[in-house]
């Protein structure tokens, strides 16, 4: 009795996350995407900037460890994860030593050029090219795109930029995959991305050992940043096509805007307004190829 019910139980459960909609995986991401940084400010005052980075990985990779023991699953694919785990290691790195030096409007300015990109590859129609072109000109007005400044800070967020796109390539291939759940194959990614992480940043770490509030704040860095948005990533992916998931990376700014309007009463100026509009607009507009 007590098998059937716990079986019982499974089975709805992945019900109900096979029923919500693909977008809504993505809103969830794409908020926590920004309450990240804010454990990841009171790191940098205590840790150094690669430093944080390993916490976060190594915290993520812990995580899944414990909770998908993904080891017992996800033995293929070697070459996926391999590619996915040093394109999480190296991106996540990348993005904090970008956000270091530049403002993070500009770094998320830049990470969004490739990912036009993507979106423009899977592009067919009149419609889509028409989302596009709304989109675009919406995350340039959000952004307020500005590439003057510390040359070495633009180089990082441009290697960023790259590997995102690299990260919405392969984890959109491990989301279709049907032999294995995408999430076990990211929980064996981010074991990869730890081992491949720590000659970066591992040393840089060390200060965080001895301090509780440091650990702590490494711990929800790697919940916020990586285990959520990047299980709901997978989630989304799973359903959604690559052109679209790109399309729909648009409304992180759209979405960090109306964050600082509920939560920090943070006002949107007319042109941030419009931005927005034209962001939620263009992917209203958009529809995936094989979409009715």
């Amino acid at each position: 009795m007590a098998a059937n019910a716990t079986a019982s139980t499974t089975a709805t459960r992945r019900s109900i996350v096979q029923s919500a909609p693909p977008e809504a995986y993505f809103v969830v991401s794409a908020i926590f995407h920004y309450l990240g940084p804010a454990f990841a400010v009171l790191l940098f005052a205590r840790v150094d900037v690669l430093g944080v980075a390993w916490l976060r990985i190594a915290s993520a990779a812990l995580i899944f460890a414990v909770w998908r023991r993904p080891w017992r699953k996800a033995r293929v694919a070697w070459r996926l994860l391999l590619a996915w785990g040093a394109v999480l290691a190296v991106m996540n790195s990348t993005f904090y030593m970008a956000i270091d030096r530049l403002p993070l409007g500009t770094v998320a300015a830049i990470e969004f050029l490739p990912v036009i990109v993507l979106a423009a590859l899977g592009t067919r129609t009149v419609r889509n090219v028409g989302a596009l072109a709304l989109a675009v000109p919406g995350v340039y007005l959000l952004t307020n795109v500005a590439l003057e400044g510390n040359a070495l800070g633009v180089a990082f967020a441009f290697a960023n930029s790259a590997l995102f796109a690299a990260y919405i390539v392969v984890s959109h291939r491990a989301a279709q995959r049907g032999d294995v759940p995408g999430i076990d194959l990211l929980g064996s990614a981010m074991l990869i991305a730890a081992v491949v992480a720590t000659p970066i940043g591992a040393w840089a770490a060390v200060p965080a050992f001895t301090d509780p509030v440091a650990i702590a704040a490494g711990i929800g860095v790697g919940v916020s940043s990586s285990v959520i948005p990047y299980v709901t990533d997978q989630l989304a992916m799973a359903r959604m096509a690559r052109s679209t998931y790109a399309l729909m990376v648009a409304l992180l700014p759209a979405v960090a805007t109306v964050i600082g309007v509920v939560v920090l009463a943070q006002l949107p100026s007319v042109v941030e307004a419009v931005g927005v509009a034209l962001v939620i607009l263009g992917v209203a507009v958009h529809r995936d190829a094989d979409a009715g």
